[in-house]
C-alpha cells in the first residue's frame, strides 16, 4: 500500500499536509505524535471512512476510491476509537459480522467454522453466550479483534486500540497486534498514543507532526531521543538493551 500526498483541510486549515509513505507488508505499523498531529485522519483516509481533499492511496495497484466496498472489505478492516454497537449482541453475533463481506446474512457452514476458529484464537469460548455490554473492557475488546480476525483481511487498522484499558489489558492487546502479524501474516497500522508500546510492539513508526510525517522507519531509527524530542518538544531519555528501546521516559 502507497500513500502518496494526502492532504485532509478543516475549515480552511490543513490538519494533514501532503503525506506520503509506503506501508511495508506482513508488519506491525505505529504511527505516532502529540494530539491533533494528523494520525487518525490519514487512518480514516486510508480505510475510506475521512474523505480526501488531495492525494492517493494506492491499494494493490489501484486506488483504494476504485474499489467496491465488498470487494476492499475482504482485504481491509478496521477498528474506530468508538466500535459501540447499540444493538444486544452476544459475542458470537458480534463476530459472526465479520463474514458479512463473504455470505451476507446467509452464513455458511464454514463461516461458522471460521467464526468458531477466531473465537478460540482469542480464547473467548467460555463468553460467546455473553451479551457484549456484559463483558470487562478487556473482553469486549477481545471479541472486536475476533470480528476482525473472522473478517479475514490482509490488512488491518487499529485506532488507538488501548485507549480506556488499564496496563494489564493494553499490554494483553499489544501482544495480540504482535500475534496477528507473526502468527496470521497480517499487515496491522495502528495509532497509538503510548511511545513504549510503539516501540516495543511494532516494526516500523511513522511519526507525525502538525499533519506532516516527521520521520519514518524502522524503530531503531525513529525512535531515538534527539528525534522523540523533536517530535514531543519534550526532553526524552531511552534505556536500550541490544540496541532496541526498552523504555521511553521524559
Amino acid at each position: 500500500m502507497f500513500i502518496k500526498n494526502l492532504t485532509k483541510n478543516y475549515d480552511g486549515k490543513p490538519v494533514v499536509d501532503s503525506v506520503s509513505f509506503e506501508i511495508p507488508r506482513g508488519k506491525v505499523i505505529s504511527m505516532i505524535g502529540p494530539n491533533g498531529a494528523g494520525k487518525s485522519t490519514v487512518m480514516g483516509m486510508i480505510s475510506r471512512l475521512v474523505a480526501r481533499d488531495a492525494g492517493i492511496v494506492e491499494f494493490e495497484g489501484k486506488d483504494i476510491t476504485k474499489w467496491k466496498s465488498k470487494e476492499l472489505s475482504k482485504k481491509l478492516a478496521i477498528l474506530t476509537q468508538t466500535n459501540q454497537i447499540q444493538m444486544k449482541l452476544t459475542v458470537r453475533e458480534l463476530v459472526t459480522f465479520g463474514r458479512f463481506p463473504y455470505s451476507g446474512s446467509h452464513v455458511t457452514a464454514e463461516d461458522e467454522e471460521i467464526i468458531s476458529k477466531a473465537i478460540a484464537y482469542m480464547e473467548l469460548e467460555e463468553f460467546e453466550d455473553h451479551f457484549i455490554d456484559e463483558l470487562s473492557g478487556g473482553q469486549r475488546q477481545r471479541a472486536y479483534i475476533a470480528m476482525v480476525i473472522a473478517q479475514d483481511t490482509e490488512i488491518i487498522l487499529l485506532d488507538e486500540p488501548t485507549n480506556n484499558l488499564d496496563i494489564y489489558h493494553s499490554t494483553n492487546m499489544m501482544k495480540i497486534v504482535r500475534r496477528l502479524c507473526d502468527e496470521l501474516g497480517k499487515t496491522v497500522i495502528l495509532v497509538l498514543h503510548e511511545i513504549n508500546y510503539a516501540a516495543f510492539y511494532s516494526d516500523y513508526i511513522c511519526a507525525f507532526v502538525d499533519g506532516k510525517v516527521e520521520k519514518f522507519g524502522t524503530v531503531e531509527e525513529v525512535m531515538t531521543k534527539e528525534n522523540l524530542s523533536r517530535i514531543y518538544k519534550v526532553d526524552f531519555e531511552i534505556q536500550e538493551i541490544e540496541g532496541k528501546p526498552l523504555s521511553i521516559y521524559y
